[in-house]
């Protein structure tokens, strides 16, 4: 019961751990999804890679992907 009532009482250093990373994942899902890439192929790709391997797609894509958005 207590840790119930920590877990609402507020963040600590373990929930941020576990919340950014989950932001940036759900950044990269979304901005898949409506980004406007060269081919279509390339966005069923890209989301495939980042919903499969959720840690070496991330890195991948913001290292890669994103430069393969239309101008």
């Amino acid at each position: 019961m207590a840790n119930l009532i920590l877990f609402i009482g507020g963040f600590d250093a373990e929930m941020l751990l576990f919340l950014i990373p989950l932001l940036v994942w759900g950044y990269a899902i979304v901005e898949i999804v409506t980004g406007a890439f060269r081919d279509s192929v390339d966005k069923v790709v890209w989301l495939l890679l980042v919903l499969m391997v959720p840690v070496f797609g991330l890195a991948f894509y913001f290292l890669v992907g994103r430069r393969r958005l239309a101008k």
